[in-house]
């Protein structure tokens, strides 16, 4: 309330007009320990404002700016602790485990400095410190975790000690991005409906324990199978037998090879895991009375696929 009232007061002493909104603020007001301070301050996106020039026309308190120009664009909240928030969804804290190059992890992680995915990765885990996305990875600051526990690699960590950094971490979701390894049982019930993996095929075709990389698409040739694609699906305690949450199809071709086939089917798993990801993110997973999960369309709240 007090946020408000400075605010309207605000605009009431301004040459703008008051803002007008018959719908409830996006943005949570806490009342403060103290009764000159928010614990909530409004700024403008970053992204926003790199782009548009502002006009700083008000400092409410030395906590607390608004950024206008003409009126008040954009808005974004920041709670007490920190955390932003977009249309009253808390930032979401990713980890992604691979084992590879991890082109995926890559795409994800770009998308969110783009501002599509609403969410940071807090760590990386693999299996592999070489691998070309651990490197991407210390490239760009965020921390790299290596699991399971070797004993010729000491910084390496056992799956019940995983589980304890990944919640120093305070991670929401854990996301596979080619991890080879299957993940261990403690993480799965540390994690229920937290855990999504890519899989290069049409599940439940061409999934389990041996199907994996060019293998998949080996065989998925070799079947005659005219079509192809990425599923994405939560995991559970067995290799690929997760419910499923998405998937895209791609065809086979008659003349393809493994490495034609793996090409067209991985651009579309860039696709895919960049909207599942932001969907996590924005807290539009819903799950049907059956156990499936469904996606909740963004434009429309009455669809879903």
């Amino acid at each position: 309330m007090e946020s408000q009232s400075l605010l309207s007061a605000f605009c009431s002493n301004s040459t703008f007009s008051p803002i007008h909104n018959p719908k409830p603020p996006v943005f949570p007001v806490s009342p403060s320990s103290s009764s000159s301070s928010f614990s909530s301050r409004i700024i403008v996106s970053k992204q926003f404002f790199s782009k548009t020039p502002y006009l700083l026309s008000k400092i409410v308190s030395p906590k607390n700016q608004i950024l206008f120009r003409n009126n008040l664009l954009k808005i974004k909240a920041l709670s007490g602790n920190g955390e932003e928030k977009a249309n009253g969804v808390r930032k979401k804290k990713l980890a992604v485990f691979v084992s590879g190059g991890g082109s995926n992890f890559r795409s994800i992680h770009e998308a969110i400095l783009r501002g599509t995915v609403h969410g940071a990765i807090a760590v990386l885990v693999t299996d592999k410190p070489g691998c070309g996305g651990a490197e991407y990875a210390r490239k760009h600051s965020i921390p790299v975790i290596l699991f399971p526990k070797l004993k010729d690699k000491p910084e390496s960590v056992s799956a019940n000690d995983l589980v304890t950094t990944l919640r120093k971490y305070e991670v929401d979701f854990i996301l596979l991005a080619g991890f080879l390894k299957l993940i261990p049982v403690a993480l799965v019930q540390a994690y229920p409906r937290s855990i999504i993996n890519i899989h290069p095929s049409l599940l439940p075709a061409f999934g389990g324990k041996g199907y994996y990389g060019m293998k998949v698409h080996q065989a998925v040739i070799a079947s005659g199978a005219r079509y192809s694609g990425p599923t994405i699906h939560f995991v559970d305690e067995h290799y690929d037998t997760g419910r499923i949450l998405a998937q895209r199809v791609v065809p086979v071709l008659a003349n393809d090879t493994a490495a034609e086939l793996a090409a067209r089917v991985l651009q579309k798993e860039h696709q895919l895991y960049v909207e599942v990801a932001a969907a996590l993110c924005e807290e539009r997973i819903i799950w049907r009375e059956d156990g499936v999960p469904l996606i909740r369309s963004k434009g429309n709240p009455n669809d879903y696929s």
